[in-house]
């Protein structure tokens, strides 16, 4: 005999409590279970996770507009939060509303934790912490004891990116970092967060010889702490949801280290966290783990002890070739890369780029021209693989690739062939 729907409904909440998913997927529960969209908010008024169908929705729930219905989540006696909730169709049956809120008051109040310490005194710790210049365990350990992150049992990281593709109005940046942190808090509410400068310089594509001394790029980095990969895996997972369903219109990488049971080597998590993270913007992908990053894993030293050899190799090899593309708009790194994923076949080359044999041909000469080195010798080609892969750890986006700036486009406009 068919369940009912007040049945289906309420189970649908319940496995999503006691999944440990996290906040966020009870939420999305919640809101498909009331067909509604819901936003719940902490008693401090931050607002812990959304199910709404769009940013505009979201504000319209959280300014109270139109048949909106805010319910107070208690546990006992004690205020743990409010929910807002605007039905999209037939208003909820009142009984299945009754119990919603009281599952997610409990799954608030599970989940609550110290209240987010100033964004300020985060961002010290992690950027000591990941650059090295905090190096003493005991230090490590009280210096997170005071914003409320237990250390004891090992932690991973997390960079997580977000690029808009359109202009946006206000500070983005904060957004994407209440966004990310929210996602992390929902499965470990001590985790910390904050965008910080991490890594190596990153080189632009026609710098030139830039005399300006380059600093980091600043990286959203999370700091998950827990015994094992399961609390990084699931925050990771979390943190991706959120921002993919808070942050329409951008593109996304949620890239995470293995974890690190001494957190004296935090450091060595960050690197891996933000070598994932240049690899899966260099691949289009959205989300990645450092063991899935293959190869690349081999030029992490390189990365985090000698960056500078690693950018000189980049300039010795592919350098010149990306230069050229930026100046004359061709595609040569395009197609060079195209043409070593194709196992060195020019036919399947020419295939996968939807242009000639002879145009193929013509450009990987001028990639000889320009590196020097020839694509039909073994040592040619393992010399631009291994310059494409430094570019590609170094974080140097390539010629055409995704957009960085608010306006810009991810990617360029197609254009006439300009070097048959």
């Amino acid at each position: 005999m068919p369940q009912s729907p007040f049945l289906v409904a309420f189970e649908e909440v319940s496995e999503a409590v006691e999944s440990g998913a996290g906040l966020p997927s009870v939420a999305r529960a919640a809101a498909h279970a009331l067909d509604a969209s819901v936003v719940i908010v902490d008693s401090g008024s931050s607002v812990l996770a959304v199910a709404c169908l769009s940013p505009e929705d979201e504000r319209a729930v959280l300014a109270g507009e139109g048949a909106t219905e805010v319910l107070e989540l208690r546990v006992a006696d004690e205020r743990v939060g409010r929910m807002s909730l605007r039905a999209r169709g037939v208003v909820p049956d009142a009984a299945l509303m009754r119990i919603v809120t009281t599952l997610i008051a409990q799954e608030v109040d599970r989940t609550r934790g110290p209240e987010r310490a100033s964004e300020a005194a985060v961002g010290g710790f992690l950027s000591d912490l990941f650059s090295r210049k905090l190096t003493d365990r005991e230090n490590i350990f009280a210096r997170a004891g005071e914003l409320g992150c237990d250390l004891s049992e090992g932690a991973s990281v997390i960079v997580a990116r977000a690029r808009p593709q359109q202009p946006e109005e206000g500070d983005w940046r904060a957004r994407v970092l209440t966004v990310a942190w929210r996602g992390a808090r929902a499965v470990e509410r001590t985790a910390l967060a904050a965008s910080i400068e991490l890594g190596p310089p990153r080189p632009r594509p026609g710098a030139g010889r830039d005399p300006r001394p380059a600093r980091p790029d600043r990286e959203l980095a999370i700091l998950v702490p827990g015994h094992g990969r399961d609390p990084g895996r699931r925050s990771a997972a979390a943190v991706h949801t959120e921002m993919e369903g808070s942050l329409e219109g951008y593109l996304l990488g949620v890239a995470l280290s293995r974890p690190a049971t001494d957190p004296v080597d935090l450091h060595r998590a960050a690197g891996e966290a933000l070598l994932a993270a240049n690899v899966a913007e260099a691949r289009g992908q959205s989300s990645i783990t450092f063991e899935e990053t293959g190869a690349y894993r081999l030029l992490l030293p390189a990365m985090s002890e000698d960056p500078a050899e690693l950018q000189r190799f980049h300039e010795e090899t592919v350098a010149p070739v990306v230069e050229y593309d930026e100046q004359y708009e061709t595609e040569l790194v395009r197609t060079l890369e195209t043409f070593l994923e194709s196992d060195g076949n020019v036919a399947r080359t020419a295939e996968r780029l939807i242009t000639h044999r002879h145009t193929v041909r013509y450009r990987l000469d001028r990639v000889r021209d320009l590196s020097g080195l020839d694509v039909g010798s073994t040592d040619g080609r393992e010399r631009l693989s291994l310059g494409l892969k430094s570019m590609r750890v170094l974080g140097i986006a390539s010629p055409g690739g995704p957009a960085r700036e608010v306006g810009t486009k991810g990617g360029r406009v197609p254009r006439e062939e300009k070097d048959r």
